[in-house]
């Protein structure tokens, strides 16, 4: 965002504070009560009542008042990282001006968050039940935002007074959240219908027993001869349900493709389409793509396509031990929405002895990957925020290799720990909500969790867990997963000390295998072994709210819990 626009941003905000229509807005309609009343839904009743104004109003006006100043906060924060640039420049380390640039980053998809969240409450009381979702998600990752800013300054020593400021800011953003959590999400509807794909997409690529043909070219060669490229035209006319394209351009590193880098297909992608003439398809062939690709936020409704997991493979190694924070370390980084990924491996070789290395981080609202493997070590893949779903992938890693703070789905997928460096111990995942209101967690559903070959010929004892709460309302269901004997028994590791335990929230349901034996689990507050009504809660019709977004891509999925 320009200086001049965030400018006006900040004058329009200020001026709806302060005007005499929003002190009338607080006598509207719905059932008065006082600040220190509606504050009692905050996470932080305290800080809640020295926000709002003290006078009555109802639900919608406190919360209408509370996203404006959340905006307008959010526009000044974005103001002080551009003055830390501006004086650090080229002085800083590498890694402190990393974790500045995080923040900007940061900060312009969170004004982007919360000014569609005001438009949205400014205009109704009333919202559907997927409208609201998308606002709570967006609010959701707000929090998420200021948490992961944080985080990289502190692991730079970069704080520079800022921290005060993304404190306050989240608090902020927390009673935002409480109050349209209570004033405009309506009840959730339960019993949804469980929905698959009739298969075109399958058809399409050439799918057998579920998994997608290990050589693309012959199939992506009659793709050229079958589709027609012009806009809403479909793949296989013949087709009544088939996978709309807009473009298809293909990634070959010999020269004979459009193009030869992924980056450069990326770049040519539309900006800031809306899907109605369908994805643009960037069909990557057999190759080691040493570079770090990234599919921007004004990059939407893009489908990747590889030729097969370790036949397509990007390759990158950034760390924190060499001087990246953990956002910015990834080999593959997806910011955009509507993505699909198939087929593909993204990795990252840093090692087991240089931390933090990510993968793929991806904070891409509706992205979807499929038949896709993620291989790292610690932090292999950053499922940072919004909706995500992945379906028969693999991944591989060690210390946290499923982390963040996303609303996300991984059904039908194979987990990998693997060989750590020496003391190190193995935990699946280190989901990271901070707020009680968020709706966000990780459901592992219908995978496989079972030891690399590494991991299985090692020579000395690794132990391994489902997860540790690496934030205070950590959440992440496992249910309806095989899971092999090494498992450690206790199934869980705390963070530390007694951090989270009676906050956190664990869970597993109807597992099989060696390993999922819960009779020496954990007796945390927080874990809890759940029944079907429960574990309900945690799929992709009720979870994701994933019919709409994750039927239009033709990916298979089961809505419900597995028959």
């Amino acid at each position: 965002m320009s200086q001049i626009l965030m400018l006006l941003v900040t004058i329009s905000i200020l001026s709806l504070s302060s005007s005499p229509s929003l002190a009338a807005e607080f006598q509207g309609t719905g059932n008065a009560m006082s600040r220190s009343n509606v504050c009692r839904f905050a996470p932080d009743p305290s800080y809640c009542r020295s926000v709002l104004p003290n006078q009555p109003g109802d639900i919608y006006s406190y919360g209408r008042f509370s996203l404006r100043r959340s905006l307008s906060r959010a526009t000044r924060f974005m103001s002080l990282i551009d003055d830390q640039l501006n004086r650090k420049g080229k002085v800083a380390a590498k890694a402190t001006l990393g974790a500045l640039e995080d923040c900007k980053f940061l900060a312009s998809q969170t004004i982007d968050f919360l000014l569609s969240s005001s438009r949205t409450v400014d205009a109704t009381k009333t919202l559907s039940f997927s409208r609201a979702e998308d606002v709570q998600t967006f609010l959701s990752a707000a929090i998420t935002n200021e948490q992961t800013c944080l985080e990289g300054l502190k692991s730079t020593a970069s704080e520079n007074g800022l921290s005060g400021d993304l404190f306050n800011d989240t608090k902020l953003y927390g009673v935002s959240l409480a109050l349209f959590s209570k004033g405009w999400v309506p009840r959730r509807k339960r019993s949804r219908p469980v929905w698959q794909p009739k298969g075109s997409f399958k058809k399409f690529l050439g799918f057998r027993n579920g998994r997608l043909p290990l050589n693309m070219t012959g199939r992506a060669r009659a793709v050229y001869n079958s589709v027609t490229t012009g806009p809403g035209r479909k793949l296989l006319q013949a087709e009544a349900d088939a996978v709309l394209v807009s473009d298809i351009v293909t990634v070959n590193q010999d020269g004979t493709g459009n193009f030869t880098t992924i980056n450069a297909a990326v770049a040519a992608a539309p900006n800031k389409t809306d899907g109605t003439n369908g994805y643009f398809l960037i069909y990557v062939t057999a190759g080691l793509y040493e570079e770090y690709v990234e599919i921007p936020k004004y990059k939407r409704y893009v489908m990747m396509i590889g030729d097969g997991i370790n036949q397509t493979v990007i390759t990158g190694n950034r760390s924190v031990v060499d001087g990246w924070t953990t956002f910015n370390s990834a080999t593959f980084i997806l910011s955009g929405t509507n993505f699909i990924g198939v087929n593909i491996t993204i990795r990252n070789t840093a090692g087991p002895t240089k931390g933090q290395a990510v993968a793929l981080r991806s904070g891409g609202d509706f992205s979807v990957f499929y038949s896709c493997s993620f291989e790292a070590y610690q932090d292999t893949l950053y499922t940072h925020s919004l909706r995500q779903f992945y379906r028969e992938c693999d991944v591989y890693g060690t210390v946290d290799f499923i982390f963040g703070n996303a609303a996300v789905v991984l059904q039908n997928c194979n987990l990998y720990p693997r060989q750590p460096r020496k003391g190190q111990s193995n935990e699946v995942t280190a989901q990271g909500r901070t707020d009680p209101n968020q709706n966000t967690g990780t459901a592992i559903h219908g995978c496989t969790i079972r030891p690399a070959d590494d991991l299985v010929t090692s020579n000395y004892t690794v132990k391994t867990y489902l997860g540790r709460p690496w934030k205070e309302y950590s959440r992440t269901v496992v249910m309806q997963t095989y899971i092999d004997g090494f498992l450690e028994p206790t199934g869980w590791n705390a963070w530390t000390g007694d951090f989270a335990l009676s906050t956190l929230y664990y869970a597993e349901y109807n597992n099989t295998g060696p390993g999922s034996n819960t009779t020496n689990r954990v007796t945390w507050p927080g874990y809890h072994v759940i029944n079907a009504t429960d574990a309900s809660n945690f799929t992709v019709t009720n979870f994701l709210v994933g019919e709409g977004w994750i039927g239009q891509t033709g990916v298979p999925f089961v809505g419900g819990l597995i028959a």
